[in-house]
């Protein structure tokens, strides 16, 4: 087999059939071998070959390029892993909303995907919303019939109404998920462009900041919860799924098991902290997750944004302060004390450097060693 020529394949879905296209470079031998496949296409407009989505057709491809052309499959197999966690997942919301009669409800087969799929309970909600608002826009088309131009056509409706680019980006999201995932036809709609991402800098508090909103708290309750945030710069969610044995008192540490990206991490534990968090458990007694609500259930996301918005609002603060801003001023304010941004980044589970280096960007150390032209 020679380096380098190979023939990758894709669903494509035209005239309401679906096919296997073929997408390559132009090479003779490629050409000669696709001529022998049966009752072969050209499409002008995705720019490829295409037979009619069989079984025998797929057998026939590998038997004829066997051992001269390499065949990628990774974009036409579905092979995303299912994520682990321990959410259980909670769809009673679906089925006890009071809907208009002509509503168009979200298909089970969807649901039972993203059940399938163990997503988060959150991410599931949002994206049964985000598809639902799209498939009662196209209310008189059947699903199988939509293509690109309608999809475009909606993306467009979203930018007209001034749509944030991440409302947006989750629309095409979930949209792509019902056809690539549930339908099993991946790349359908391959060639929608996206919003062009913004580069955005993080909003950092002062550490004054922090410890005046911690000091404004209502209870021990809070005070835990938002000293948690900052200290450990873990996410609000993180928070909600933290479990009492997460805390490792001897080694100081907190385990944050199953976060972004289905991985587990160790980050900080103040000192501090573990004092608060010993009379809180005396005061509170939770038996499983570290932050309970009534009855022993889970402390829910919600809930943490208000305790934090309303300390921040008590102590002075002007900007409505949220939970991932605690995040931001935790690797901020360890970039400023000279922490290494490779430690950083483990301590927040970026999977990329990149992703980190965005603190750089507001750390102060970067603008002190700049002497001001006007102070000069």
């Amino acid at each position: 087999m020679e380096k380098g020529r190979s023939v990758t394949l894709k669903h494509l879905l035209i005239k309401e059939k679906r096919y296997i296209g073929l997408q390559f470079n132009t090479d003779k031998i490629i050409h000669a071998l696709v001529k022998q496949l049966p009752d072969v296409k050209w499409s002008n407009s995705f720019n490829m070959a295409y037979i009619l989505n069989t079984k025998q057709n797929l057998n026939e491809i590998f038997k004829i390029f066997n051992g001269v052309v390499w065949v990628n499959c990774n974009q036409f197999f579905d092979r995303n892993v299912a994520k682990e966690h321990n959410e259980t997942i909670d769809i009673t919301w679906f089925r006890k909303r009071e809907l208009p009669a002509t509503y168009r409800v979200c298909p089970l087969s969807y649901l039972d995907k993203l059940e399938l799929r163990k997503y988060a309970n959150n991410t599931v909600k949002t994206y049964v919303n985000s598809f639902e608002t799209f498939i009662n826009y196209y209310n008189t088309k059947d699903l199988i019939s939509i293509n690109e131009s309608d999809v475009r056509g909606y993306i467009l409706k979203l930018i007209q109404e001034d749509k944030s680019n991440a409302y947006i980006n989750t629309a095409i999201n979930s949209i792509k998920f019902y056809y690539e995932s549930v339908l099993g036809m991946p790349n359908r709609f391959y060639e929608i462009e996206r919003p062009r991402k913004q580069k955005k800098l993080p909003k950092v508090l002062s550490k004054d900041d922090v410890l005046s909103i911690i000091a404004n708290t209502n209870n021990l309750k809070h005070k835990c919860i938002i000293s948690l945030l900052y200290s450990s710069g873990i996410r609000r969610n993180e928070l909600v799924n933290l479990k009492i044995s997460d805390i490792d008192s001897k080694r100081m540490l907190i385990r944050i098991e199953s976060a972004k990206g289905n991985k587990d991490r160790y980050t900080l534990l103040s000192h501090s902290l573990l004092k608060d968090l010993r009379e809180y458990y005396k005061q509170y007694k939770p038996e499983k997750y570290l932050v309970e609500g009534l009855y022993g259930k889970q402390y829910s996301g919600q809930s943490i944004g208000k305790v934090v918005l309303n300390a921040a609002i008590k102590s002075g603060i002007i900007i409505p302060v949220t939970p991932h801003m605690l995040r931001h001023s935790f690797a901020t304010h360890l970039l400023e004390a000279g922490v290494d941004l490779r430690q950083i980044q483990v301590l927040l589970g970026h999977s990329s450097s990149k992703t980190t280096e965005i603190y750089t960007h507001v750390a102060t150390t970067t603008f002190k060693k700049i002497k001001n032209p006007l102070d000069s």
